[in-house]
């Protein structure tokens, strides 16, 4: 049986041949990469929604070269945590699957027997996240509308991903865990110097959110130094600066060929009431 549910219906979903199916006929081809469409054409507001082919691709590459390990490994060690033997994990804007990779081997690795999926608005993105990860169930499907059953999960995991809290509490069990995952008050500060004339640090808060008990927040934070144009333009293209920087900023960016930036991470654990 899948990890989805059928988004027309509701009704759980089971691979037949090159498709998941559910019992009242619904049916939804499986791509040869290994990923579902699960995201219905009315609930599109575009004809190809989320991270473009080039976006894609710079985002791979600048994750697949180790930059944003230590939050990979931080929430790896939170996952261990914070659930059971046997675990349900859903990444809910996951992207390549980076992060929903090294939490489901890291949960392997300490024993436990992890069932884990992921969703992304982006079919790109998840053409790399399917390649990659062929344990583990992905579809294209919006975080406002998750194609999963109610109370099946039992970590929910959102890295710089909308904030959909009313679909987060329907999925989560009652004890699961929430990981909410945003950038630190001086995250790429130095590249923000470059971008902008007057940059400033990123708000820091703790917001309660109903239905959510807060457990902790932890820190990550590092620095990298990035060695290309490639690598710091990969990295931009990561960020929402990419769409929002003055011409005059990009054109200086695009004339380094070294950059060393901070990066931080907050990571805000909760548990469902």
């Amino acid at each position: 049986m899948s990890f989805f549910c059928c988004p027309v219906c509701g009704a759980p979903l089971e691979q037949v041949g090159g498709a998941l199916r559910c019992g009242k006929g619904h049916s939804f081809d499986t791509a040869r990469e290994g990923y579902t469409h699960l995201l219905p054409p009315n609930r599109k507001h575009s004809a190809a929604p989320g991270d473009d082919k080039g976006m894609a691709a710079a985002r791979r590459a600048f994750l697949q070269r180790g930059y944003y390990a230590p939050l990979r490994d931080a929430l790896c060690d939170l996952a261990v945590r914070y659930t059971g033997p046997a675990p349900a994990v859903l990444d809910a804007g996951c992207g390549e699957g980076y992060y929903t990779g090294g939490i489901y081997r890291a949960l392997q690795t300490a024993g436990k027997q992890p069932r884990a999926a992921g969703i992304d608005i982006s079919k790109f993105i998840l053409r790399y996240a399917a390649k990659a990860e062929k344990d583990i169930e992905f579809a294209v499907a919006s975080s406002y509308h998750l194609p999963v059953a109610d109370e099946s999960v039992d970590l929910l995991i959102n890295c710089f991903s909308p904030l959909a809290l009313e679909e987060f509490s329907r999925v989560l069990r009652p004890g699961g865990a929430f990981f909410y995952v945003v950038p630190g008050a001086m995250h790429l500060w130095e590249m923000k110097q470059v971008l902008y004339e007057s940059p400033y640090p990123n708000e820091e808060k703790e917001t309660p959110y109903p239905g959510f008990a807060y457990r902790e927040i932890v820190p990550v934070s590092d620095t990298i130094t990035l060695p290309s144009q490639e690598d710091i333009h990969a990295l931009f293209q990561m960020t929402p600066y990419f769409w929002k920087t003055p011409q005059a900023g990009t054109a200086r960016l695009s004339a380094l060929e070294t950059l060393t930036v901070r990066t931080e991470f907050r990571i805000h654990v909760f548990t469902r009431e």
